[in-house]
């Protein structure tokens, strides 16, 4: 729209995007409020009041068009007072929303997913320093304590009682103390504490060559203002960490923002610590695990530009930076950073448009890249850095194989005596162990001596998991728990219950009869519940209080323990089950990583691996240390077949309460496909987890060459064959799970 220079244009109708699974934004009057795109705006909707954010501003003109007439338009209510989406995020969210075939609103809410951030910051009490005499003229009598809350209180800004508590390790009732003295005064503050600044100039780490030469490729990027996608590709131990602080020393030196992804809460610990120790304090943090005032104050302080540097899950990636200058991507090949229920996206893939969108690199830092990430450096739309050797004196751990079937364990154990051996001499030598087994609980299967019945899920199609401890069974699906029965619910048999096949509590009673002595730690989902606990943990095993870890993939990746010296991967063959296409890459890239584990200081490592497959080509590639050739031959065999990175796939996965719907829907479907050169279509059939969470579901499969225009084929395809009111769609492109 032209203006006349001086004039502002009357800005008479907006359009509104909600957060709900919408076509488009919808037509509201502007009233009389001042409004501009991004703002967060209240608005009705039927009977209600809904939230959302101005999408787009048009102006009354004559000769418009207008699709609702202007008198029918209900207006917004209420401008919220806090700074506008950046376009950036505003772009980010419509490209996920055509790439994924998501309805806007439904990308949008994953922005919103923090209501009370978007209401007035609550008012809190924080403290400063007053007269160290109290105003008496005589001086108080100064503790240890108290004199480290003063400390804390004179260096920096007014903080909250829990706040200087926590850093100075007080208890709250010290500064309540010096308050009734006098020595501190309280008041009134509006908003949440402010995130510190970190400081770039901090004391770093002593970098190698090679090291030092990533860095200064990170640090030109960011300093070049511009798209590009680096691929830190580094062997475990070898510092990418390190390198990746220098980039976001650079873009703290040039007053833009860093947003660092991690797919597990449980790496964020250590990481948090060598974080601190380069740039003085902790950055900002977004998981799960924070409570809501905590969540608030973290997106409030990024839409304010007050984050400076933000670690987070994949749901960071939709947070309002207005002000990037960095977007890293630690542990790229993940599958955690894949979202499949609701919107269907990949995190890295989208931090990639994200960092696109605003004109600022990212990096991939890995120790196994997936395969899309090696193809995409090796055609060379990204910068491949890459690291070879471990940093300092620390070498790579010897790997070696296991054949369970020459050397198999005793009846009704899971340890070969080989491992044992290597276990027992391990303890002996005052070093620590690793041993990994990806089950949790006690087994994954229960079943009925006497007539074979399994205890299933009444919500999936999954066996029920015995947790021992708790003498509870647990659907790891839908969370359906029950305790353990008595008689069997077949045929009425007492106590002919057997547990089948171990999970890592199993394990951790074989482990204690080899070694009662032994100081025995367990590690899972179940046991690692939130930040704390896994501080506590990491803590234990640095002060050396556990000898043994028997732990599922929360400690295959990220930990660094510098008196662990053996890794004993117990079965080395699980993930290779079932016809996953990326089964042999991630059972590639978790063995791997596991095995990095050990050895990470001057002390050698050795990590064994018990498989029934010793001359399958992942484990040939893992005991030969050669990632590449293993990529190279995964590479080959999907391309001769069409298969991503040289092909894509979508999936449609047809769900119902009602099982016959859901096959009549995917039949008709299926009768719609599209048809054309190298396109084709699997199914319909019943998903592998036919019944999840009370639905029955049916999958199709779409296979497109690579530059065939999947989004329009999957959109035409639907419209020819709509499912009804009672059976869901869900289109997953790029899918990386198959269940």
């Amino acid at each position: 729209m032209q203006l006349e220079m001086g004039k502002s244009p009357t800005i008479s109708r907006v359009k509104v995007l909600l957060p709900l699974p919408l076509a488009g934004p919808y037509d509201y009057a502007a009233g009389a409020h001042a409004l501009s795109p991004g703002d967060y705006v209240r608005v009705p909707l039927g009977p209600r009041t809904v939230t959302g954010v101005i999408w787009d501003c048009d102006a009354a003109e004559a000769g418009d068009k207008e699709p609702v007439a202007e008198h029918k338009l209900r207006e917004v209510e209420t401008r919220i007072d806090l700074p506008p989406m950046p376009e950036t995020l505003r772009r980010l969210i419509d490209w996920v929303a055509a790439y994924t075939l998501a309805a806007p609103g439904a990308v949008l809410k994953m922005t919103l997913n923090t209501p009370q951030a978007l209401k007035p910051p609550p008012m809190r009490t924080v403290y400063r320093v007053g007269d160290v005499d109290g105003g008496t003229g005589a001086a108080i009598r100064m503790t240890p304590a108290r004199q480290r809350v003063l400390d804390i209180l004179a260096d920096g800004p007014p903080q909250t009682a829990s706040a200087v508590a926590e850093a100075a390790a007080v208890s709250s009732s010290v500064v309540k103390g010096l308050e009734k003295a006098g020595v501190l005064i309280a008041q009134k503050s509006k908003g949440d504490a402010p995130f510190a600044m970190p400081d770039p100039g901090h004391p770093r780490a002593e970098l190698s060559e090679v090291q030092q030469t990533a860095a200064d490729s990170v640090s030109a990027a960011v300093q070049k203002k511009s798209f590009e996608v680096l691929l830190l590709d580094g062997v475990t131990g070898a510092g990418k960490t390190e390198v990746y602080f220098e980039g976001i020393a650079a873009a703290l030196e040039l007053k833009r923002e860093t947003l660092i992804l991690v797919p597990e809460i449980a790496l964020t610990v250590q990481w948090l610590e060598r974080f601190e120790s380069r740039f003085g304090i902790r950055p900002a943090e977004w998981h799960s695990d924070l409570g809501s005032g905590e969540r608030r104050r973290a997106w409030r302080a990024v839409a304010e530009g007050g984050a400076p540097v933000l670690v987070g899950a994949r749901s960071a990636l939709f947070l309002p930076f207005a002000n990037l200058g960095l977007i890293v991507v630690d542990e790229e090949h993940d599958s955690s950073y894949k979202q499949e229920d609701g919107v269907a996206y990949n995190a890295r893939d989208m931090a990639i448009v994200r960092a696109r969108e605003a004109e600022i690199p990212v990096i991939l830092a890995t120790a196994t890249p997936s395969l899309e990430t090696i193809v995409n450096a090796e055609q060379g739309r990204y910068t491949h850095l890459k690291i070879s050797e471990r940093h300092g004196d620390a070498g790579m751990p010897h790997v070696e194989t296991i054949d369970m079937r020459t050397d198999p364990p005793p009846s009704q154990s899971w340890l070969s005596p080989q491992l044992s051996m290597a276990l027992l001499k391990t303890i002996a030598a005052g070093e620590q162990a690793l041993l990994f087994l990806n089950r949790r609980g006690y087994a994954p299967l229960t079943l009925c001596r006497a007539c074979g019945h399994r205890l299933q899920c009444p919500n999936c199609q999954a066996w029920l998991v015995e947790h021992r401890h708790s003498s509870r069974l647990h659907c790891h699906h839908c969370d359906y728990a029950q305790a353990m029965p008595r008689e069997c619910p077949s045929c009425k048999a007492e106590d002919k219950f057997a547990a089948c096949g171990p999970g890592v509590e199993r394990l951790a009673e074989e482990v204690h009869a080899l070694l009662p002595d032994a100081r025995i730690a367990v590690l899972s989902s179940d046991t690692l519940t939130g930040p704390v606990a896994i501080e506590e943990f990491i803590r234990r095993v640095e002060d050396h209080e556990v000898d043994i870890l028997i732990g599922t993939q929360v400690v295959a990746k990220g930990h660094h323990f510098p008196l662990l010296t053996l890794v004993g991967v117990v079965d080395a063959d699980l993930g290779l089950a079932g016809g996953d296409l990326r089964a042999a890459e991630r059972t590639f890239q978790i063995l791997s990583q596991v095995s990095g584990r050990a050895g990470r200081e001057t002390r050698g490592g050795v990590a064994y691996l018990q498989t029934y497959m010793p001359d399958h080509p992942v484990m040939q590639a893992l005991a030969a240390g050669d990632r590449d050739q293993f990529l190279a031959c995964e590479g080959d065999s999907r391309k001769q077949l069409a298969l991503p990175p040289y092909g894509r796939l979508a999936a449609l996965i047809l769900s119902s309460e009602n099982e016959a719907a859901a096959r009549q829907a995917g039949r008709a479907l299926a009768r719609s496909a599209p048809t054309g050169d190298g396109i084709m279509v699997l199914g319909p059939a019943p998903a592998p987890m036919a019944l999840l969470r009370g639905r029955h579901r049916i999958r199709l499969l779409m296979k497109v060459p690579r530059a065939a225009p999947i989004q329009r084929l999957l959109q035409d395809w639907v419209t020819k064959a709509p499912p009804p009111r009672n059976v869901r769609l869900q289109i997953d492109i790029d899918p990386y799970s198959f269940n």
